[in-house]
């Protein structure tokens, strides 16, 4: 999904369906967003419970009614597509297909996924599996529903084996799967940074975002998971901060929700939900990453009236 010019830029976070899929949708709108990320069962197991029509139906009309105009889906945290033990891949390939088939039935936007770890076998090995995975999953899906979502894939910290931590990965993933499927990028920024990409200073967002556009072409970037990062730069440490309280700061997360070359893309806040044992932490983020944007849209009006 893309906006045009003139309407507002898609921003939400990742919300529970505890309460179920319509309940995650009135919480978007009570914290004022227009766009969410939800797990369509519970990311920690393997079963999935199905989706019947009627629940199906119900999220499909509460959410037509409500300015949520963007809704991800974020896959189970089980897969491992790199994997070398052939069971696990198996699995993964499996269930990752199942993951775009539910997302299908609440005609959602796109689907996040992690891409795993080779554990040992070698990034070459690891990367073909992927792109071999996302080549049979999304095969598998659209097979059964014609219109399977996007499938986007998600850049890590760069930690131990796991896959994903480079660009260059990312664009060799993408060329070697074989699919009429979507794909594209979701960049998580907590990510980026701890895998070594600056994005603490204007100037570095501009050099780590013209990075990915040689590399894998800001075409690509469908989704930004936006996160500040509690450890430095180049760490490989996978830990989300609250915006403006870590390491990659105010400057550049404003920078980057200013920069030009992706104020078209949707973003998706991940950030712990508790702040001093209070659970606001959504509001003090969000409001934080609002008041980011408007600063650089009034910065933008001055130049405008100057020029």
């Amino acid at each position: 999904m893309e906006l045009g010019q003139h309407q507002p830029r898609l921003v939400g976070c990742h919300l529970s369906i505890g309460q179920g899929f319509p309940a995650a949708i009135d919480q978007a709108e009570t914290l004022g967003n227009n766009a969410l990320q939800i797990f369509t069962h519970n990311a920690s197991q393997w079963r999935m419970k199905p989706i019947t029509d009627e629940r199906a139906e119900a999220f499909i009309e509460h959410r037509s009614s409500s300015p949520v105009r963007f809704v991800v889906a974020h896959t189970m945290y089980l897969l491992n597509l790199a994997s070398p033990d052939d069971a696990l891949y198996e699995r993964s390939i499996e269930a990752l297909a199942e993951e775009l088939v539910r997302a299908a039935r609440l005609r959602l936007d796109a689907v996040v996924t992690h891409l795993g770890a080779h554990v040992g076998s070698g990034e070459e090995q690891g990367i073909a599996r992927i792109a071999a995975g996302v080549s049979l999953a999304t095969r598998a899906a659209a097979a059964r529903d014609a219109g399977t979502p996007a499938l986007l894939l998600e850049n890590t910290a760069g930690s131990g084996t796991t896959i994903g931590g480079r660009f260059e990965t990312l664009a060799r993933i993408l060329e070697l799967s074989d699919t009429d499927q979507p794909l594209g990028i979701c960049l998580d920024t907590a990510h980026a940074f701890a895998a070594g990409y600056d994005l603490a200073s204007p100037h570095a967002v501009s050099e780590t975002l013209a990075d990915f556009d040689r590399t894998i072409g800001l075409s690509r970037l469908s989704l930004i998971h936006l996160n500040d990062s509690k450890y430095a730069c180049g760490s490989h440490r996978d830990r989300h901060e609250h915006i403006g309280w870590g390491e990659i700061g105010r400057d550049g997360i404003g920078a980057l929700l200013q920069h030009p070359s992706v104020e078209h893309v949707p973003v998706i806040l991940e950030t712990p939900k508790e702040v001093d044992g209070r659970k606001d932490a959504d509001q003090m983020n969000l409001a934080m990453v609002r008041a980011l944007m408007a600063a650089g849209a009034s910065e933008s009006t001055l130049q405008e009236e100057a020029s």
